[in-house]
C-alpha cells in the first residue's frame, strides 16, 4: 500500500517537494541549535519550558482529539464514520510523532532521551508521559493500518484489532491527562496548580482536534476522490461546538477563582497575559487575539445556520484552532513561569 504514496499528479508532487523543503529547513535549524546549544532558543533559568514544550502540549491535544471520531465508529458501530475515522487515526499518528520530535529538540542533545529508559523514575510524570505517548502511537499505527487495508479491500477489519481499539479509547484520554499532570503537579507554579487542568486540556483537545480534522476533510475532498461525507462533518461540527463551549467555561472558572479569591500568585499571571505586568506585555496582544478568535468561533458554532454551512464552519474551525493554539501553545505554558518565584517578570520570546 505504501507504493500509492509514489503516485500522483504534478500538484501532488509539488506539495511533497514543498513539505520536504520545510522539513529540510527545520533540520538545518536543528543542526544549528545542536552546534550552538539551547541558548539560541530564548529559554533561561526563569523560563525553562518554551515554544518547544508549548507545541508538544498543544499537539498532544490534537492527537487525543481523534477519539471523538473513534467512539461513534467502533463503539456505536456508526458505519458512516468509517472513512473519517481512518483520517482521524492517521492525524493522531502525525501529531504524536511531532510531539515526540518537539521533546527531542527541547532536550538539546537527543541522546539524553535514553536517560528516561536507562534510569526510569516511576514517580516522575515525564516517565509516564513517555510511556503513554509511545503506546498510543503504536496503537494508532497498528489499528489505522489494518483498518485502512480492510477499507481498501472492502472487507471488515480483523477481529483481533477489536481489543486494541477498546484499549486505544481510554488511552487517548490518558495521554492528555498525564500531560496535564506535568503542570498541575508543580506546586511552585500557581497558574498551573488547579484541579481542573486535565479537564481543561481535554476540552480544548476535543475542540481543536476535530476542528483540524474537519478542515482536513474539506481539503481532502477538494483535491481528491476521498469524501468523508457531509453529515459526518456536520456531526463533528456539533462536537467542536460543545467542546469549545466547555473549554471557555473552564477558563472562566479559573478567572473567577483567581480574582474572587484575590490570591496574588493566581492573579498575576492573568494580569500579565491580558494587561501586562510591571511594564512587560509581549504576550498581551496575542492573548487578546486568542479571545477575539474565541468569540468569533463561539458565534459561528452556536448559531445552527452558520455551524451547518461548510464555509462558515471552516471559518469557525480556523478560529478555534488559532484561539486554542495561542491560549495553550503560548499563554498557558509560558505564562506559568511569569512572575518567577522572586516575584520578578522575566519575559520569554521564542
Amino acid at each position: 500500500m505504501l507504493e500509492r504514496a509514489l503516485e500522483g499528479n504534478k500538484g501532488y508532487w509539488g506539495w511533497l517537494i514543498f513539505l520536504l523543503l520545510i522539513m529540510g529547513g527545520g533540520a538545518a535549524c536543528y543542526l544549528y541549535q545542536f552546534n550552538e546549544g539551547l541558548r539560541i532558543t530564548g529559554m533561561s533559568r526563569d523560563v525553562s519550558w518554551g515554544f518547544y514544550i508549548s507545541q508538544f502540549t498543544y499537539l498532544v491535544g490534537i492527537a487525543a482529539g481523534g477519539v471523538m471520531v473513534v467512539l461513534p465508529y467502533y463503539i456505536h458501530d456508526h458505519k458512516a464514520f468509517g472513512k473519517i475515522t481512518i483520517l482521524g487515526e492517521f492525524l493522531a499518528i502525525a501529531a504524536v510523532i511531532m510531539c515526540l520530535l518537539f521533546i527531542f529538540v527541547d532536550l538539546g542533545n537527543p541522546v539524553r532521551i535514553m536517560n528516561v529508559i536507562m534510569y526510569p523514575t516511576p514517580n516522575s510524570i515525564l516517565f509516564w508521559d513517555m510511556i503513554v505517548l509511545n503506546i498510543y502511537l503504536v496503537l494508532n499505527l497498528v489499528i489505522g493500518w489494518n483498518v485502512l487495508s480492510a477499507e481498501r479491500k472492502g472487507v471488515h477489519y480483523p477481529s483481533w484489532i477489536k481489543p486494541l481499539i477498546y484499549l486505544s479509547i481510554p488511552w487517548a484520554f490518558s495521554i492528555h491527562t498525564v500531560t496535564a499532570f506535568l503542570y498541575a503537579g508543580l506546586p511552585g507554579r500557581h497558574f498551573w496548580l488547579t484541579a481542573i487542568m486535565a479537564p481543561r486540556f481535554l476540552a480544548s483537545a476535543f475542540a481543536a482536534g476535530p476542528a483540524l480534522l474537519i478542515l482536513l476533510c474539506l481539503i481532502v475532498r477538494k483535491v481528491s476522490n476521498f469524501d468523508p461525507g457531509k453529515e459526518q462533518i456536520k456531526t463533528l461540527g456539533g462536537i467542536v461546538a460543545y467542546a469549545f463551549i466547555l473549554n471557555i467555561f473552564f477558563l472562566l472558572l479559573e478567572v473567577f477563582t483567581a480574582f474572587y479569591s484575590g490570591i496574588p500568585g493566581h492573579t498575576h499571571t492573568f494580569i500579565y497575559l491580558f494587561a501586562g505586568l510591571d511594564g512587560f506585555n509581549k504576550l498581551t496582544p496575542w492573548m487578546w487575539f486568542s479571545a477575539l478568535f474565541a468569540v468569533i468561533a463561539l458565534i459561528l458554532l452556536i448559531v445552527p445556520a452558520t455551524r451547518r454551512k461548510e464555509d462558515t464552519l471552516a471559518v469557525a474551525c480556523v478560529a478555534v484552532i488559532l484561539s486554542t493554539w495561542i491560549d495553550k501553545g503560548l499563554g498557558l505554558v509560558i505564562g506559568g513561569f511569569i512572575p518567577n518565584p522572586f516575584e520578578r517578570v522575566v519575559e520569554y520570546w521564542p
